[in-house]
């Protein structure tokens, strides 16, 4: 198993040097990865949530969120192994040609070690933000994915789509890997079959072991369907937005959180299944040095 841990890219804690002294030592902790996300703004408006509910603000740690790939290449000279991945970008809210040199440019300057994490988005604001039709979701998300590994790919790279084209160039940077790991975050349905069509792994929000088993199941039943030769290998990798907290919770405690052994025996649980990593994003870091203390005390107790 696989642990990573999400960077304080927001909130109360999000700074240059909380950012540089907590990727340092999640390397020195031995973690596996660190973890970005992208949010352009946060609306003022009341909006209908994705789970329902009455219109309402999104959250106030978006007030202010760094952005993902600038973040990590700041993160790459300060690290030396640890992998650094998105989870996730919005690609629909990029030209694709712009996206797949900014990965490959990180990748360069990581030495490889990117995962391009990828999402379609949901925010009306964004989209609007962005000048990209909502209706764009799904064929536009697949086009992104094909144009991004045609750039990565051997030159001249040309692409031909329905909302995207490149002209038979040149196109530079490449990745250090032989291509860049492309993981859709996605917990619908048809985002999951899309996801075992296209994708090189899924990163699913883990919220519940029985979900996130049905998930992976699910997404490695489509990669079978699309006739992919590895389809039970693709990683999963459950992205879990839970309490990291000093002292245990309640029976009603959300999967993956609680106090690292409570932790710790959640992913224990995982172990030998679909679930080869997990990335922990904590809900309510008190302060940067509580937070290291037990991310430190998760990785002693998974150890023990």
């Amino acid at each position: 198993m696989e642990l990573g841990v999400s960077l304080p890219t927001s909130g109360a804690l999000a700074s240059p040097a909380n950012i540089a002294r907590f990727a340092q030592e999640a390397e020195r902790l031995g973690y596996d990865s660190l973890w970005t996300y992208e949010r352009l703004l946060r609306p003022v408006a009341e909006i209908e949530m994705p789970g329902g509910g009455p219109p309402q603000r999104i959250p106030e740690v978006y007030r202010q969120t760094f952005e993902p790939l600038e973040t990590l290449s700041y993160v790459a000279a300060l690290t030396d192994r640890i992998k650094l991945g998105t989870s996730v970008i919005d690609a629909l809210f990029h030209p694709p040609v712009v996206l797949a040199r900014r990965f490959a440019t990180l990748d360069q300057f990581s030495g490889g070690r990117v995962i391009a994490g990828i999402g379609q988005g949901w925010l009306p604001q964004e989209f609007e933000t962005a000048n990209v039709p909502i209706k764009r979701m799904g064929a536009g998300l697949d086009e992104v994915v094909a144009a991004m590994r045609a750039c990565w790919g051997p030159d001249p790279v040309e692409y031909e789509g329905r909302f995207y084209r490149i002209a038979p160039s040149e196109l530079n940077p490449k990745p250090v890997q032989a291509t860049i790991p492309i993981v859709l975050g996605s917990m619908t349905p048809a985002g999951i079959r899309r996801a075992g069509r296209i994708a090189d792994g899924l990163n699913p929000i883990a919220v519940s072991e029985e979900v996130l088993t049905q998930l992976a199941s699910a997404f490695h039943e489509a990669a079978r369907e699309a006739g992919r030769e590895n389809a039970g290998d693709l990683p999963v990798i459950a992205r879990a937005n839970v309490p990291i907290t000093r002292e245990p919770l309640g029976g009603d405690r959300p999967f993956l959180g609680g106090s690292p052994r409570q932790i710790a025996e959640d992913l224990k649980r995982l172990e030998g299944g679909a679930v080869g990593h997990v990335l922990l994003a904590n809900l309510t870091p008190a302060d940067l040095d509580e937070e290291l203390r037990l991310l430190e005390e998760i990785q002693l107790a998974v150890r023990g």
